[in-house]
């Protein structure tokens, strides 16, 4: 369910933003719940990279292999 809210800027700055969303065959709106979505999710994607860092935590950088080690199978 979509829900209302009021936002304000410059009258420039919206024309300006409706302008380039019409450029890029979108609305202001659409651009706008774009925009929120990642804003919303960007701390998600942070905590998941975290997490994925600690799974790996086995690796240890800067150990250099033979030849015959990096074609070991």
């Amino acid at each position: 369910m979509l829900k209302n809210i009021t936002l304000s800027a410059e009258e420039e700055l919206i024309q300006k933003a409706r302008q380039k969303a019409q450029q890029e065959r979108t609305t202001l709106n659409e651009t706008f719940r774009h925009w929120l979505r990642q804003y919303v999710n960007a701390g998600i994607h942070s905590s998941e990279y975290e997490s994925l860092m600690k799974s790996l935590n086995y690796a240890q950088p800067g150990k250099t292999f033979s030849r015959d080690e990096l074609n070991e199978r």
